[in-house]
């Protein structure tokens, strides 16, 4: 039996659905969970506060050397301006090689952990057990983003959130280092017309699949009765 630690790996653009479903992933299997998107929003947020500038690539690289990505508050880190500097910083190789070695490290021990980013079943994770690419049309991602930041109080245009939205798909897909695109194994999912429920249980599926065809060793999972 292989006894390598489980990792699933999940990629996809800004409001495709992708931290929701790892997070249940994580549940379901047992399994710890790293949204990845964090750690460079934990990074833009130290710059923001010290004043540097975002282009800044050495105090960047210095900034994620010093995070612990294991105590990330996704509270203050959710602001629109943190995210906005987050994806302005990611296109900084030093930066992404310095966060990509703390996610390895992440995921690496036993009995292993779901992963969600741009760039998992690519560089972060390439040998990763299950490996999914998210997607969504721009304006269905950007109705769910608007939905969700108007329950926690925030009044934004849709529009706006539609137009900020391709900005960033065409950042994270035109970088010169690690560009945001599915690996050649990932399995597909549009979430453009799929309930939270049916992407989960078409994920546990394709989980379920890679695991048996690897022989994999892995927690069983908390089944609801």
């Amino acid at each position: 039996m292989n006894a390598a630690p489980l990792i699933i790996a999940i990629d996809g653009p800004a409001a495709s659905g992708k931290g929701t479903l790892a997070r249940r992933l994580a549940a379901h299997y047992g399994l710890r969970h790293l949204d990845t998107g964090l750690t460079y929003r934990a990074v833009a947020a130290v710059l923001l506060e010290s004043g540097a500038d975002l282009t800044d690539e050495a105090a960047a690289e210095v900034a994620a050397a010093a995070l612990d990505i294991s105590a990330l508050d996704h509270g203050p880190l959710s602001a629109h301006g943190i995210a906005e500097a987050a994806s302005r910083i990611a296109v900084l190789p030093a930066l992404r090689r310095q966060l990509v070695k703390k996610q390895r490290a992440f995921a690496a021990p036993p009995p292993g952990a779901v992963l969600d980013g741009r760039d998992i079943g690519t560089v972060v994770c390439p040998d990763a057990a299950a490996k999914l690419y998210l997607s969504a049309s721009p304006e269905i991602r950007a109705r769910r983003r608007t939905a969700e930041m108007r329950q926690r109080g925030v009044a934004i245009d849709e529009a706006a959130v539609l137009a900020d939205l391709r900005r960033r798909d065409e950042r994270d897909a035109s970088r010169a280092d690690s560009p945001q695109r599915p690996a050649s194994d990932a399995h597909l999912l549009d979430t453009s017309e799929m309930t939270i429920e049916a992407a989960f249980r078409a994920a546990v599926d394709i989980v379920d699949r890679a695991v048996l065809a690897r022989n994999w060793v892995h927690p069983e999972p908390d089944v609801p009765d």
